[in-house]
């Protein structure tokens, strides 16, 4: 059995990260996503265990002191953090896994060198462009907005130290090159595009 490669991707809210995870999903074979534990209340249309495990901040400290998490981060006042078990289980059983975690997560795992995690950052194709869209959501209030952006400038100053930098001014071109990584990595591994392992054959 081959051993999936975890893939760890970040970017700052308004991004468009999930729409590309969304996309990467349906195009590629063999990727599995871990689902983040959460103290912060769901979004219309989220479900729980699908999107997020959405606990309480007591459960999760309890998690947290059991050492239950990969990494952990406060985002925005509210607590996420990565399933050890989870994660392991699914790249055991040969499949890619993506993270989708924080700046302050991404460099916790990459410091603990725990696991070995290809880092992938997405950014907006422009600071204009990523205030209009989080303003253009219509969600979240003025003040969330705020601090959203107050984040964002935080975060993509650490986009310099990740392995790819991927710029999602169009979906269907970032797309591609996200698609484009996780076939290098996996011909790096000696696996297949659909991520089966390969041998070379014998003369």
């Amino acid at each position: 059995m081959s051993h999936g490669t975890l893939l760890v991707i970040s970017a700052p809210s308004g991004a468009g990260k999930t729409t590309l995870l969304k996309k990467i999903m349906a195009d590629v074979p063999n990727l599995g996503f871990s689902v983040s534990h959460t103290t912060r209340p769901p979004r219309p249309g989220e479900r729980n265990g699908v999107d997020y495990h959405f606990v309480s901040r007591e459960e999760f400290l309890a998690m947290r002191a059991a050492g239950a998490f990969l990494e952990w981060a406060e985002v925005h006042t509210n607590l996420y953090g990565t399933s050890k078990q989870a994660v392991a289980e699914k790249l055991a059983s040969g499949v890619d896994v993506f993270l989708d975690i924080d700046v302050q997560g991404a460099r916790q795992l990459k410091a603990a060198g725990e696991l070995a995690a290809i880092f992938l950052f997405v950014a907006p194709p422009s600071w204009q462009e990523l205030e209009r869209r989080l303003s253009g959501r219509g969600t979240e209030s003025a003040e969330t907005v705020r601090v959203r952006l107050a984040n964002a400038r935080k975060e993509m100053a650490e986009a310099h130290w990740y392995d790819y930098l991927i710029v999602n001014d169009d979906l269907a071109a970032a797309t591609a090159m996200l698609q484009a990584v996780i076939l290098a990595e996996r011909c790096r591994g000696r696996r297949a595009a659909n991520g089966a392992p390969l041998t070379i054959p014998q003369p």
